[in-house]
């Protein structure tokens, strides 16, 4: 497995063009954070950084060619994975001790590409309930032109 590994690394390095070294970089990097425990896959892949207050979270997301799809704007599935992590931590806030939450809604309207340096995605819980918690989210370019709208509906689960 390790050789395969390694030789997978190498042919990468050696076909790659700048732009492609620091693809494999930020993957590499997010990799290792998340091995070293600073969070899941998906989120160090992306570099997902997350400040949450109570009933709220905002994710800060850099633009990269990792993120971009083929017009050089960032994905929509990026944008509903950077919107999903963002509103999920949101309810997070607001779940009971004991539970926990699973996204089981989410709605995404896109308004304008995401472009520029960094994504702003801002959450915040709009109802608590017994059994579900609802959060709505927008993403925002650095020009403050919001990407996308969102809102999300999250199970609450007892904790086994």
């Amino acid at each position: 497995m390790k050789d395969r590994i390694y030789s997978l690394i190498e042919k990468s390095i050696q076909q790659a063009d700048e732009t492609e070294l620091k693809v494999l970089e930020q993957m590499l990097k997010g990799y290792l954070e998340k091995v070293e425990g600073k969070g899941t896959y998906i989120g160090r892949l992306l570099q997902l950084n997350r400040i949450t207050g109570e009933n709220e979270c905002e994710v800060h997301m850099p633009i990269t060619d990792l993120t971009n799809n083929s017009l050089h704007i960032v994905h929509g599935g990026v944008t509903a994975t950077a919107l999903d992590s963002a509103m999920g931590s949101a309810a997070y806030t607001a779940t009971p001790e004991g539970y926990a939450t699973v996204t089981s809604n989410l709605n995404i309207h896109y308004i304008a590409p995401g472009k520029g340096d960094q994504l702003t995605v801002k959450a915040r819980v709009i109802h608590k309930g017994s059994k579900t918690i609802v959060v709505e989210g927008e993403a925002l370019r650095e020009d403050g032109k919001k990407v996308a709208h969102a809102t999300g509906t999250f199970f609450l689960i007892k904790r086994k």
